[in-house]
């Protein structure tokens, strides 16, 4: 099983996502509703992936998939940002991210992201 939090300060913007992966994936979803909220969660569990919105409430996606890294750089993160693709590799270079997400991600997005989820922990 894996463990996903997701980070939205609206849980219907990652509402069609959250459902491709709780009826389609073998997966525990947790939920945060802001930035520092998702930190003490990784702080204090074990997780997967961190699934950012492009705003948190009290800072952006790529500011909260920052001080992820900083807080445990082997926790995998994904952000929603409508950023083209060249201007969000520019803004997020260096941290890693397993992906882009498109605004309101949905089943596509989700079983991309859970087919390299199972390439990064293969056999679970």
């Amino acid at each position: 099983m894996y463990k996903i939090l997701l980070v939205s300060k609206d849980k219907t913007n990652l509402s069609e996502l959250s459902a491709a992966l709780e009826t389609g994936f073998d997966v525990d979803l947790l939920w945060a509703e802001s930035g520092n909220n998702a930190l003490e969660t990784v702080a204090n569990a074990v997780v997967d992936l961190v699934l950012t919105d492009e705003d948190v409430g009290d800072m952006s996606g790529l500011e909260l998939a920052r001080e992820v890294v900083r807080l445990n750089p082997m926790v995998n993160c994904a952000t929603v940002s409508p950023l083209s693709h060249d201007d969000f590799h520019q803004a997020s270079e260096g941290l890693g991210l397993m992906a882009q997400l498109p605004p309101h991600p949905g089943a596509e997005q989700a079983g991309t992201l859970m087919q390299r989820l199972k390439e990064l922990y293969p056999g679970r």
